[in-house]
């Protein structure tokens, strides 16, 4: 309880006068037992985290004559911030002076904020798997009609780069199969989050990732006048991840924290931290900036996709989406927050963090067969079903100019039709196609000629969570996404013959 006099003067303590101040309105400032009550001052100016936050109750005082559970947060005697509720009633001393006699109760509920905080933080993580899912679907569909037409354009262009051109044909060649490759990455960048993409994973020791990554900025940064600090525990636990992914996930944060930084001053400074949180079980690795910052009302939609705070054509809104994803993927966590500040300003700059599991057991090791050279192929039959005509006509060549024969097939049904006739050495169908599909094109060979079954290479725009996943794992084909090179595919081609 306090009972008091307040004033908007500049916030010298002589400027408030306490009439009242119990023992428990002490405590929770942080005042020594026995400081008389008229030395007892809580709301000075310097018991405001924000100054600011003073003048704006003073002013809900004066027009209202009354606030009720009025939230702020506020500082102790020693700095420590504290959240209060305040329930008061004011009234003027003097008509035209500004002061107020205030008689007010003060709560503290920081604990109850500190929980609310984690039921908003629990509910938007909760929100993000939600938009996740939902987009996963559409961007599977979307990413399975744009892939079809880049593989066409990707398996066009590198025929053509292998037939004699002028300079400038060549060229022109060069930058169409340069372009299409970078659309492909963009589609690739979609389906990270749309799907759980098959990883080689291993014991990693997080610092290795950290300083390897700091080495391929290394020439860049002091060019951009950013300036790197890292504090990398001893004796980190290792987790189980991709490296190559958590590599990707800490070069999109650096990148955007050097751009935020840039943008707002023409330099910075980054601080990287990694350690273990033992209650928790993980590694923690901690990128701090001191840039502008991300807004409280843009950290819910930071990692959406296409969600971006940049100029146009200065990013594609999807290096954080990509990240949140890989972390998701791991059984791990990434957060922003804003950087603390030291002096009781306000705070600049950024926090991401990225939790990543200790636990976790096992490794990827992939076997290395022994296979025959690419000649050893020559002669063989390859029956080819894709209903795109402009692809199958390129994919059809380069298997011919290999030293294969090749036949075509429009559709499934067609398809079915030609392996009832003929015996093929290689069967390479696309997933998705009218009438008859991949899925079910496969089980009539496997029902009738068991050995060819065994021989069937698939390609695909996208499986991400469909039936089609699911198949290519319980069969164990071979597969390759759109779009592919061709080289590639004859590579894939050769490996199944063996």
């Amino acid at each position: 309880m306090y009972i008091g006099t307040l004033t908007r003067a500049a916030g010298s303590r002589s400027a408030n006068i306490t009439l009242a101040a119990n023992p428990h309105l002490k405590t929770m400032f942080g005042f020594a037992p026995d400081l008389p009550e008229s030395e007892v001052d809580p709301f000075a100016v310097a018991r405001f985290a924000d100054p600011l936050a003073r003048e704006a109750l003073l002013q809900r005082l004066t027009a209202d004559g009354a606030v009720s559970d009025y939230l702020l947060r506020m500082r102790r005697c020693d700095g420590a911030a504290v959240w209060v509720e305040i329930t008061a009633r004011a009234e003027p001393t003097r008509p035209g002076d500004g002061g107020l006699r205030v008689e007010a109760l003060v709560r503290d509920v920081s604990a109850r904020k500190r929980l609310d905080d984690q039921s908003r933080d629990l509910y938007q993580q909760l929100l993000q798997a939600e938009k996740m899912a939902a987009l996963g679907q559409t961007i599977s569909g979307v990413a399975h009609e744009l892939n079809n037409p880049l593989a066409t354009i990707l398996s066009w262009a590198e025929r053509l780069s292998e037939k004699p051109l002028d300079d400038g044909a060549r060229r022109g060649v060069d930058v169409i199969l340069g372009e299409a490759e970078r659309a492909a990455r963009i589609v690739r960048n979609l389906l990270t989050f749309a799907r759980k993409r098959q990883s080689t994973r291993a014991l990693v020791d997080l610092n290795e990732v950290v300083r390897s990554t700091l080495t391929l900025r290394s020439y860049d940064q002091p060019l951009l006048n950013i300036s790197v600090v890292t504090s990398l525990a001893a004796g980190l636990p290792e987790v189980f991840a991709d490296a190559h992914q958590i590599q990707q996930v800490l070069l999109n944060l650096l990148i955007n924290a050097e751009q935020a930084m840039l943008s707002a001053s023409g330099r910075g400074s980054l601080t990287i931290r990694t350690w273990h949180e033992a209650d928790l079980d993980v590694v923690v690795l901690e990128v701090t900036d001191d840039g502008p910052g991300v807004p409280a009302e843009v950290r819910n939609k930071i990692f959406d996709p296409f969600f971006t705070t940049k100029d146009v054509g200065q990013g594609t809104g999807l290096g954080l989406t990509v990240a949140y994803a890989i972390v998701q993927e791991h059984g791990g966590r990434i957060r922003v927050s804003a950087a603390p500040s030291s002096d009781g300003r306000a705070a600049t700059g950024a926090v991401f963090t990225v939790e990543l599991p200790v636990s976790g057991f096992g490794q990827a090791v992939a076997a290395k067969a022994s296979v025959p050279s690419m000649e050893a192929m020559r002669g063989s039959s390859v029956l080819l079903v894709e209903d795109e005509r402009a692809l199958a006509v390129a994919v059809g060549e380069a298997l011919t100019d290999a030293g294969l024969s090749v036949d075509h097939a429009g559709d499934g049904e067609e398809a079915l039709s030609r392996v009832r006739n003929k015996t093929y050495d290689v069967v390479i169908c696309d997933l998705k196609m009218p009438r008859v599909d991949g899925m079910t094109l496969y089980r009539a060979i496997a029902a009738a000629t068991p050995a060819l079954a065994r021989r069937v290479i698939f390609v695909t725009g996208d499986v991400a969570g469909t039936d089609a996943e699911r198949f290519l794992e319980e069969s164990g084909c071979r597969w390759l996404a759109k779009p592919f090179r061709l080289a590639d595919l004859l590579r894939t081609v050769r490996d199944t013959l063996a």
